[in-house]
């Protein structure tokens, strides 16, 4: 079967603008490259952020918050089992507290038990907990039999997410959601957490327009720390607004005042808090958070988050380390699977079909996502990973991944509308989603899937590229420049983190454990150390090559050292 190899592409770049004094030219000429033209767009500050009056629905969330409040009643926050929903819950759950509200607690589903989300069988749980007021955070918007039970309970149910709504919208008392048809909040990529985050805002507002406040306002930029984690680990794309936030919470945690949980994690990972970057929550601290809702119970990743007592808390995160471990070994065995499944398919001249849907009967419904994403990244195609919803059973749980130009929720839309009773339920975005659906609908799914991919995918989309910001001079390869990269973020989605390329000539290479490969390049006059993770395989580089890297200063030699992070690699 024919992989798809990454075509190297350089960024558009219109010359770079006036700059403040001091900016490093090629992080001018990166920022540029991005779009953005000034300081104030490059590194958008609180004061930038889009105050919430735009966003809809926040006038009854906030009426239903206050009233609960003022009447003593239980406000009990709804997690879900993803660090976005975790960060959520915990944002939610510290900032009522902080508002002033004395009965607030928290409940988030088990994957195997619950389902997703405010299902009917979470609200049978929640019952023993005798809520007056239901506050779901990073889901709800799909949720509409679990907004129904909840209601017939006589509960108030306010639903916050950033998930695209379906044709109709569950029967909550007040719903807020960005990305809800005609809403006119600007910033649609707010992850979840984000949406708690503003729906406090403008709780506060209310209150203090009640004169709820005596003793001076609380400061709700505590909760910073915890939204720059959730927004990053959900992969939304960093607009002025998410950078804005995202830089504010990595200023928390780098001066120390992030909560217990994240500077425990980050520990535990052994990064360096005074230099964390987005980069690390991406790769470190989400990961360990996720694992708990993948393999056991996000409970444990909330009560980490809600943790003040660093010694408890450190406690709770090595769980969460070995959690992870077992998470990242189940994992790769479920990749290796799927590998060996797909070089078994013939297909007509070896070449790839435009979607892929793989099911194995062993798989963990906790880590299909993973498998989705990495099967993805392989062969650059949309891919949907089903596994049995609970030892089994006959239910299949599916999480999807896709790729530019296939909007992976539409699709299943298409595919839910054209064999209708076929998907059970799913939602999602336009790169990655969620669904359900019985076993022997499976064949049905995939035939429906590939349909709708070969109708919108042709062989360009087919096409992985991989873009750079061009070469770097041999000048510029130096520890400054390095530093003023990695300092010049938040890099994410929409907004990548800087990489260049260029040929280089190989010096000498040599293996690092089974899977890394460490190189020394020449360049001109220079010598410059490179490593390229996974790059083991094959034959090792010699002659000359061209390769796609990051600039990063190499913290483990200190001093003014320097080293290349091979992303891509070709004979030149």
């Amino acid at each position: 079967m024919t992989r798809p190899v990454a075509r190297l592409r350089r960024r558009h770049c219109d010359p770079p603008g006036d700059w403040a004094h001091g900016l490093h030219p090629v992080l001018a000429r990166v920022y540029a490259a991005r779009g953005a033209m000034s300081l104030e767009h490059a590194r958008p500050r609180l004061a930038n952020l889009v105050p919430p009056d735009s966003m809809g629905g926040l006038d009854a969330a906030t009426h239903l918050l206050a009233d609960a409040m003022r009447d003593g009643r239980h406000i009990v926050v709804v997690g879900d089992f993803d660090c976005d929903g975790a960060t959520a819950c915990a944002v939610g759950v510290r900032g009522l507290r902080l508002l002033g509200a004395s009965r607030v607690s928290y409940a988030v589903p088990n994957r195997i038990v619950h389902g997703y989300g405010l299902s009917p069988a979470m609200v049978e749980e929640l019952a023993a907990m005798s809520p007056d007021l239901l506050v779901t955070v990073d889901h709800g918007i799909a949720c509409h039999a679990g907004v129904e039970a909840a209601k017939a309970r006589g509960w108030k149910v306010l639903v916050t997410d950033h998930h695209l709504p379906g044709e109709t919208l569950p029967p909550a008392d007040a719903i807020v959601d960005p990305n809800m048809r005609e809403d006119r909040f600007p910033s649609k990529a707010l992850a979840g957490v984000g949406v708690i985050f503003y729906v406090l805002l403008a709780l506060r507002r209310r209150l203090r327009e009640q004169g709820h406040f005596t003793a001076g306002m609380p400061d709700l930029s505590e909760l910073l720390d915890l939204v720059a984690v959730g927004t990053v680990a959900d992969l939304v794309p960093l607009d002025a607004n998410n950078r804005a936030l995202v830089s504010a919470g990595l200023r928390r945690l780098r001066t120390g005042q992030g909560c217990a949980g994240l500077r425990a994690l980050a520990e535990c990972a052994q990064r360096d808090l005074a230099r964390i970057t987005a980069s690390d929550i991406g790769y470190a601290i989400a990961p360990r958070l996720n694992a708990a809702g993948r393999l056991e119970d996000m409970a444990l990743g909330i009560e980490c988050l809600l943790c003040d007592d660093i010694t408890r808390a450190r406690e709770i995160a090595q769980l969460l380390n070995e959690i992870n471990g077992e998470r990242r070994a189940v994992q790769q065995q479920m990749v290796d699977e799927a590998e060996r499944a797909l070089a078994r398919v013939e297909l007509p001249g070896g070449e790839l079909p435009a979607a892929i849907c793989l099911f194995d009967p062993e798989w963990h419904p906790g880590v299909v996502g993973l498998v989705a994403s990495k099967i993805k990244e392989r062969l650059y195609r949309p891919v949907v990973a089903f596994a049995p919803a609970a030892p089994g059973s006959d239910m299949l749980r599916g999480s999807a991944r896709s790729i530019p130009g296939f909007h992976m929720r539409d699709a299943l839309a298409t595919v839910a509308s054209r064999a209708p009773s076929l998907v059970e339920r799913f939602g999602g975005h336009a790169m990655a989603a969620g669904l359900s659906l019985r076993h022997d609908g499976l064949d049905r799914f995939r035939e429906g899937l590939l349909a709708c991919a070969r109708e919108q995918l042709d062989a360009e989309l087919l096409q992985s590229e991989l873009l750079t910001d061009g070469e770097l001079a041999p000048d510029e390869f130096n520890r400054h420049c390095a530093e003023a990269l990695r300092d010049g973020g938040p890099w994410g989605q929409a907004f990548p983190e800087p990489q260049f390329d260029g040929e280089f000539q190989v010096l000498s290479t040599r293996l690092i454990g089974q899977q890394h490969l460490k190189m020394e390049l020449g360049y001109g006059p220079l010598r410059l150390n490179a490593i390229h993770f996974g790059g083991a395989a094959g034959e090792s580089p010699a002659g000359r090559v061209r390769v796609a890297f990051r600039l990063e200063p190499d913290d483990y030699r200190g001093g003014d050292a320097i080293q290349l992070v091979v992303v891509h690699r070709e004979s030149a």
